[in-house]
């Protein structure tokens, strides 16, 4: 992979850890753009763009949270990935991470080796996803031209909304969409729905496809696991 075309953000107020992990993803190819608190990162990456940021979660003036939570009200910075970098506790970083927006979640300490291929498959994953006409998961195929999925070679009919739900999951694996991104981005945000309509049509769907595929995370949403 040519790792040139990529812009990173790398956020953090640890001026050795920024130093260690700028060093090592410099070394890699990556074109890369630092701050030291939220404040920076929100004003770095609507100037340059990133495809990619890692942020801290434990910030003086604007923490990491705070600070994704504003970038995704970024209409430009839609589709960059955020990837948390924290030494709290998993369990909280990880509900508090993926509400404010974050696609992965890493604990410190990390070895640079592992942040590096952490960071190269996600981007692979995003260059391999910029609007695919069809999607394949194991032996699930989504054909978004002409609204058809396929199960081991058997259509699936679903409804328009199931089948967006199944279509926004698919678009990133293993990403865990929140209750409100899944809302927005399937029922739109002038939509009012029950709470449990989502829940509704997340149980249809397993209904035809399998409970393999869409995984419930408890108190955040769902996410459709690759594996």
């Amino acid at each position: 992979m040519d790792n040139t075309k990529y812009k990173l953000l790398l956020v953090d107020d640890d001026e050795d850890i920024l130093e260690f992990l700028s060093y090592n993803l410099k070394r890699e190819g990556f074109q890369l753009f630092t701050a030291k608190n939220g404040i920076e990162a929100i004003e770095l990456a609507k100037k340059e763009l990133p495809h990619l940021i890692v942020m801290d979660v434990m910030m003086p003036k604007m923490d990491g949270i705070t600070a994704v939570e504003e970038i995704r009200k970024i209409s430009s910075l839609d589709e960059t990935l955020i990837i948390f970098l924290t030494a709290r506790s998993e369990d909280y970083s990880q509900i508090a991470g993926f509400g404010a927006g974050a696609d992965d979640y890493i604990s410190k300490p990390i070895k640079p080796k592992v942040l590096v291929s952490r960071i190269s498959a996600f981007l692979r994953r995003s260059t391999k996803q910029e609007s695919p006409n069809v999607i394949e998961i194991k032996n699930l195929t989504i054909n978004q031209e002409k609204f058809k999925v396929t199960l081991g070679g058997k259509e699936i009919i679903l409804p328009r909304k199931e089948f967006k739900l199944l279509r926004l999951l698919a678009s990133t694996p293993n990403k865990v969409f929140t209750r409100d991104e899944i809302f927005t981005k399937v029922w739109g945000d002038d939509v009012v729905v029950g709470d449990r309509t989502i829940d509704v049509h997340v149980r249809k769907i397993r209904e035809k496809i399998g409970d393999d595929f869409i995984k419930t995370i408890k108190g955040i949403g769902y996410k459709l696991e690759e594996k």
